[in-house]
């Protein structure tokens, strides 16, 4: 079994910071990317930031410049720097990571339970 925990979440002021992380557990042989989602009531879950192999990083518009995703690969986790934050970016964030758990097998993608980051004064 694979578990993604996530943690980090809260409320915070506009142009306030925050950080979240996720650590992947379990079976584990590799990790090939990891990265956020977020999702709001009535929204589909859209992209925040990823982070794949090699270093390879990618980013909505909506958080250039502001959030940053980064990795340690040795403790199988990601971490969402945010910072500016705007009552927009309030929703639920979800930690996201593609594994294969055993050597040549096959690469599944699996998903935290979420956490609540709420931006409002």
């Amino acid at each position: 079994q694979v578990q993604l925990v996530e943690s980090g979440g809260g409320l915070v002021q506009p142009g306030g910071s925050l950080r979240l992380s996720c650590a992947a557990s379990g079976s584990i042989f590799s990790i090939d990317t990891m990265g956020w989602y977020r999702q709001t009531p009535g929204k589909e879950r859209e992209l925040v930031a990823t982070s794949a192999s090699g270093d390879m990083t990618n980013y909505a518009d909506s958080v250039k410049g502001r959030f940053t995703i980064s990795r340690d690969n040795a403790k199988n986790t990601v971490y969402l720097q945010m910072t500016s934050l705007k009552p927009e970016d309030t929703a639920v964030y979800y930690c996201y990571a593609i594994i294969r758990r055993v050597a040549r097998g096959p690469r599944n993608s699996y998903w935290g339970q979420g956490t609540q980051v709420t931006v409002s004064s």
